[in-house]
């Protein structure tokens, strides 16, 4: 079985900053990729962020240049750091962890993030 426990949501205000943090524990064998995920009310979840195995990182065209996601491999842990957080960027936003080339896929339970004045 594969846990994945976020944390870091909250309410911020607009401009404002928070950081999201998900740690996979379990039976966690070559990783693919980490990566985040947010769903507002009434659309579809969407990817925010993405760090595969190697390295290389991919960002939603909305968040590039304010969000950024990292890694600490030796914990199994993935961040997200945002800044300059805008009304849109409200949403749950759900860590996703892919195994053996994206054979396996698994989600977190969520965190919600607010930002409004």
């Amino acid at each position: 079985q594969v846990q994945l426990v976020e944390s870091g949501g909250g309410l911020v205000q607009p401009g404002g900053s928070l950081r999201l943090s998900c740690a996979a524990s379990g039976n966690i064998f070559s990783i693919y990729a980490m990566g985040w995920y947010r769903q507002a009310p009434g659309k579809q979840r969407e990817l925010v962020a993405r760090i595969a195995s190697g390295g290389n990182t991919n960002y939603a065209d909305s968040v590039t240049g304010r969000f950024t996601i990292s890694r600490d491999n030796d914990k199994n842990t993935v961040y997200l750091q945002m800044n300059s957080l805008k009304p849109e960027d409200t949403a749950v936003y759900y860590c996703n962890l892919q195994l053996k080339l994206g054979l396996y896929n698994y989600w977190g339970q969520g965190t919600q993030v607010t930002v409004s004045s």
